[in-house]
């Protein structure tokens, strides 16, 4: 690690505040080109320990950047991981006010639902499944802190992975059987279709984004805890929204999620 402990409280500070007050800020490795993985993982376990000493629970964990299409878009090659708390929980079919965010962007996923714990390092896809109670339709409303959703692999990660809202629905379906790469999904605005995509766009198999956070976690001495709910990464491009949008996901044989935008 590059940075002493106070500049991480610091950064923490300043990046969680911007998420509660939805205001936006230049990405934080202009001021600390110095920051390497390990900080930039320990300001995001800084904003977290700040969130459950006010009562918050984490609920889940996320992978980003695992389509090809996502990493084009945002300009990374390499997945990155946060957490979930459960002030960014949406009920299916819920709404979401705008003024509370920065500059929402929506992308479908596949959620996965733990019956027991995940941990690395050599966690396989195999071993995902068997520990997957359930997977369902996922949205995932990212929210980047950083002007213009400008930002380096470094900074996101500190950002926790832009996080912000979430909301999955449909049918709980059996993992095991189910053949993850070829689910097809569409989602839609106010009806019209935005994005289509299949499951093998997360780095071929949505499980195994969840493998590559279990090794992730692993290397930390961590796990993805039992009943965890892991959203396994954009399978499109994210697609911005605005006020009065309301957005569905379908998935091939396992029902549909939404949300909407007020």
């Amino acid at each position: 690690m590059n940075l002493d402990s106070q500049i991480i409280t610091q950064l923490a500070q300043h990046l969680e505040a911007c998420q509660l007050n939805a205001a936006d800020t230049q990405k934080i490795t202009d001021a600390h080109p110095e920051m390497d993985w390990d900080d930039a993982y320990a300001i995001q376990d800084e904003i977290l320990k700040r969130k459950l000493s006010r009562g918050a629970r984490l609920v889940g964990l996320k992978a980003g950047l695992t389509s090809h299409a996502k990493m084009k878009q945002m300009g990374v090659t390499s997945p990155v991981f946060g957490f979930m708390t459960d002030d960014y929980i949406v009920q299916d079919g819920g709404s979401v006010e705008l003024s509370a965010l920065i500059h929402p962007k929506v992308e479908p996923e596949i959620a996965f639902v733990l019956k027991k714990s995940l941990k690395g390092p050599g966690c396989s896809i195999a071993d995902v499944l068997e520990a997957t109670g359930f997977v369902l339709p996922g949205i995932e409303v990212i929210d980047s802190r950083y002007r213009d959703f400008k930002f380096d692999l470094k900074s996101v990660i500190a950002d926790n992975t832009s996080a912000s809202r979430f909301v999955v629905g449909g049918i709980a379906t059996t993992a095991k059987g189910l053949d993850l790469s070829t689910l097809g999904i569409i989602m839609e605005i106010n009806g019209s279709p935005v994005a289509f995509g299949v499951g093998a766009a997360v780095l071929g198999n949505p499980a195994t984004a969840v493998a590559m956070l279990a090794n992730h976690l692993g290397k930390r001495g961590q796990e993805i805890p039992a009943g965890a709910v892991i959203l396994s990464g954009g399978i499109t491009e994210a697609v911005a929204v605005s006020k009065g949008d309301s957005v569905t996901l379908r998935v091939h044989g396992m029902g549909s999620t939404s949300i909407r935008f007020i």
